[in-house]
């Protein structure tokens, strides 16, 4: 080879030699991107992708209100009342449910746990699991409960018992609901301030609609309350406008006397969460709901 033919193999125009330098930038430019990827790990790119802390709580917020949605709440309440789907959802087989509804057919009832069990044969580790939820009515826990009967009995009135002589004085009986607070004085045991209360307390139901509901004045004794019976009786029950117990505000249901606000909305609440309240017999199970006037109070309310 001529020293003139080796010459020509560098010897490039100005096409070839921008080519050239092309070649050469995309080589250069190959070579920092290369260097680029293998300073920063793919595995500090994936740590590099964090979640928005904000949105993260928000989503595990509505997480957390879905599983309280689909789980099911329970709520103490009295054993006696069981239905078959409430049974069902407690975990007792059908035969133990039929026990017990055999039981209550004869009108008797279950004081305690113990009783339950029983009475239903359910096993002891589904007692253990029941039990922190049963909530007998308290006179259940002071002695047996006496019904009104005839001449000299005595009957349950809340937390206490109250002796009524029967034997009322013909034509001289008057309307609990018309006696003024002056006329009550009257009677032996009550005073200004007592008269005055009852009067009051007649005012916020509207009227007593049986006597049974003298007994619940605050103060008021057991044998006060016989002594009233004797001459005052309610002659005539006030009308009343019940309040629908499925679709009433906790605002409107605190409005009965019985009933304050807090456990209000422990009702609506119990009824949001068991789609409704079909029974009367399933106020019973809310928290500190006063299962012993329940007869009383279930006048005001209507499904």
């Amino acid at each position: 080879m001529n020293r003139k033919s080796f010459k020509s193999h560098f010897k490039f125009n100005k096409q070839e030699r921008s080519g050239i330098f092309f070649l050469l930038l995309l080589i250069v430019i190959f070579q920092a991107v290369y260097f680029v990827v293998k300073s920063y790990p793919l595995s500090e790119k994936a740590n590099s992708l964090t979640v928005d802390e904000e949105y993260q709580t928000k989503i595990d917020e509505l997480r957390s209100r879905n599983q309280k949605r689909d789980s099911i709440s329970v709520f103490p309440f009295n054993p006696n009342f069981i239905t078959d789907y409430k049974g069902y959802i407690l975990g007792m087989s059908t035969e133990e449910i039929d026990r017990l509804h055999v039981f209550r057919a004869k009108d008797q009832f279950v004081n305690s746990a113990k009783e339950f069990q029983k009475v239903t044969l359910i096993s002891d580790s589904l007692l253990e699991s029941l039990r922190p939820y049963f909530k007998f009515p308290e006179w259940t826990q002071k002695g047996s409960k006496e019904t009104l009967g005839g001449a000299g009995s005595r009957s349950s009135m809340g937390s206490e018992t109250v002796s009524v002589d029967n034997a009322i004085k013909p034509g001289k009986v008057k309307d609990l609901n018309s006696a003024t607070a002056e006329e009550l004085r009257s009677v032996n045991g009550i005073g200004e301030k007592l008269s005055q209360r009852i009067v009051k307390f007649r005012d916020h139901l509207g009227g007593f609609l049986v006597e049974e509901q003298l007994s619940h004045v605050y103060g008021l004794e057991p044998e006060v309350v016989a002594r009233v019976l004797k001459d005052y009786r309610v002659l005539e029950s006030p009308a009343i406008s019940k309040i629908n117990i499925n679709q009433a505000s906790s605002r409107d249901l605190s409005k009965l006397v019985y009933i304050k606000y807090d456990l209000a909305a422990r009702i609506v609440a119990f009824r949001e969460a068991n789609g409704g309240i079909a029974s009367f017999d399933e106020l019973i199970e809310i928290e500190d709901f006063p299962s012993e006037k329940l007869d009383i109070i279930k006048l005001y309310l209507q499904l």
